[in-house]
């Protein structure tokens, strides 16, 4: 039997958008909710550990921590082909400033989280569903159903 399950995350970003015409144009952040879905088959062995399970909620969890969470939280995002890139420069500045190939948007960075996840998830699981939340009433989302 194949099932989901899903897994909430909270972190914090901030990011620039570069030629933008309004606030976002400046340097800004948000307290980000990332919902990650997965689905894959039932395991139905009584011998193992992981009986009735996916997945168990705290290997997702270090996932998705080690894959996504740690890369974007309190990091600063900006698009490395505008002159927002002088800031990965500043002299005793920031440590955790990331030149993105994109504008560092909400549905950008939910672009790259999908690709990222795809690629970490074990064989057999699959991301059926991302969501990346940035403010209370403002998201992007990615279903796998539609790609």
């Amino acid at each position: 039997m194949n099932l989901r399950v899903t897994k909430i995350f909270d972190f914090e970003t901030a990011h620039a958008l570069w030629g933008y015409d309004g606030k976002c144009a400046n340097i800004h952040g948000h307290s980000y909710k990332l919902t990650v879905s997965i689905s894959g088959a039932l395991i139905q062995d009584n011998q193992a550990v992981k009986n009735g399970m996916i997945i168990d909620f705290s290997d997702l969890k270090k996932i998705v921590k080690s894959t996504v969470i740690d890369h974007f939280d309190h990091a600063l995002l900006v698009n490395g082909y505008t002159p927002h890139a002088k800031y990965a420069e500043v002299e005793g500045g920031f440590s955790k400033i990331h030149l993105c190939s994109y504008q560092p948007t909400c549905e950008n960075m939910l672009a790259e989280m999908v690709t990222i996840l795809q690629d970490a998830l074990p064989l057999g699981i699959l991301l059926k569903y991302a969501k990346l939340q940035e403010t209370a009433t403002s998201f992007a989302e990615w279903y796998e159903s539609d790609n």
